[in-house]
């Protein structure tokens, strides 16, 4: 029954897109079907093959393993305060989770610097322009985005970026808040490395938005013109760093950058919401009361048991209005506490691993 209310939302969130399209008799269907097609297959390999088991769980512990390479930078620079001296909550995240910002940061410039990111995102998009017949640079860019995130994948492609069509400007642009950096996607799994495969649900989560932003990009505003890149899958690459060394350090310095960022606005959120919280409070609400309200419906046709579905509609809103950072920390609280059951958390994870919101 669960997997019937899942088809059940794909079909809901397609006719939602639709109602929302500016021109309903230009949506090319064979690009919805292999789209959709692919996020299937991709879900299939990943969930039931003898194959794809075992590799995403390999995939799983490898980029756990690599994530505790970056304990060891975080020990050299505080170990005197991981160990007794500061309380767990600081340890937790100052000092654990903002530092695999840093590290993934720099390995993912040094992997771009060597090409290697290029070779995958280009690999990618080919398989998804061959299959649903979108132009060569809104593939390469929405490929990018799995990985390097939506501030860097537009120069995989930016000499073209001015002669884009509205329809490929639509698609670069959804697909950006629809996926996530290579680096932030390795924070979320630090804040969620209770719930179990959960590296291998999040790599998975961002490659299925790739197809799933373009299906809903190109329902919503379907190519109507002609493009410049139609079958060109050349990517513009202009190296930012002249040797491995200089890449690293930027990544670093980048990393460093983001994890600031990430920090304040942290601050600011929590400091916001138990504010909220303390107004609401004088007529018995609270702010994930009313988000659970609002997103329990959709949370529900995505297969979330309705017991469960307040809870995880109140994560969703608080994705939505404040950022996945709040929203990802609450549902590893959840998790510890056992207060809903794997299957939801799978799903939750799914639907809150993207860029889209308010903030």
């Amino acid at each position: 029954m669960e997997r019937l209310i899942g088809i059940a939302g794909i079909l809901v969130l397609l006719c939602i897109a639709l109602a929302m399209s500016n021109n309903r008799k230009a949506i090319s269907w064979q690009l919805v079907t292999w789209g959709l097609g692919i996020q299937i297959l991709f879900a299939i390999i990943i969930l039931k093959t003898p194959v794809g088991v075992p590799f995403f769980g390999a995939i799983d512990i490898g980029i756990k393993n690599l994530l505790s390479f970056s304990d060891a930078g975080s020990d050299f620079l505080f170990k005197s305060f991981r160990y007794g001296v500061v309380e767990d909550p600081l340890m937790n995240f100052a000092f654990r989770i903002l530092p695999t910002l840093i590290f993934f940061s720099s390995l993912i410039a040094v992997l771009y610097h060597l090409g290697i990111m290029q070779f995958i995102v280009k690999w990618i998009a080919r398989v998804m322009q061959k299959s649903m017949g979108t132009s060569g640079s809104e593939t390469l860019c929405v490929s990018g985005n799995i990985f390097v995130g939506q501030t860097e994948a537009p120069l995989l492609v930016r000499p073209f970026i001015l002669k884009m069509t509205k329809s490929e400007l639509m698609a670069v642009m959804v697909s950006g808040f629809a996926t996530v950096a290579g680096g932030v996607m390795a924070m979320y799994v630090s804040i969620l490395g209770d719930i179990p495969g959960i590296a291998g649900h999040l790599l998975a989560a961002s490659i299925m938005s790739a197809p799933a932003a373009l299906v809903i990009a190109k329902i919503i505003y379907p190519e109507t013109e002609a493009s410049d890149t139609f079958g060109d899958l050349k990517i513009a690459l202009d190296k930012k760093d002249d040797n491995i060394m200089e890449a690293l350090s930027r990544g670093a310095t980048n990393g460093m950058k983001l994890a600031a960022n990430v920090a304040a606005m942290l601050v600011a959120f929590v400091a916001i919401i138990a504010m909220v919280n303390a107004i609401l409070g004088l007529i018995d609400l609270s702010l994930q009361q009313i988000l659970g309200w609002i997103f329990s419906p959709l949370a529900w046709v995505m297969g979330v048991p309705w017991n469960e579905a307040g809870i995880i509609g109140s994560l969703m809103g608080e994705k939505l209005v404040l950022t996945e950072l709040i929203a990802f920390g609450d549902l590893s609280e959840l998790m510890t506490t056992n207060s809903i059951s794997d299957r939801s958390a799978i799903i939750a994870s799914y639907a809150l691993c993207g860029f889209a919101n308010f903030a």
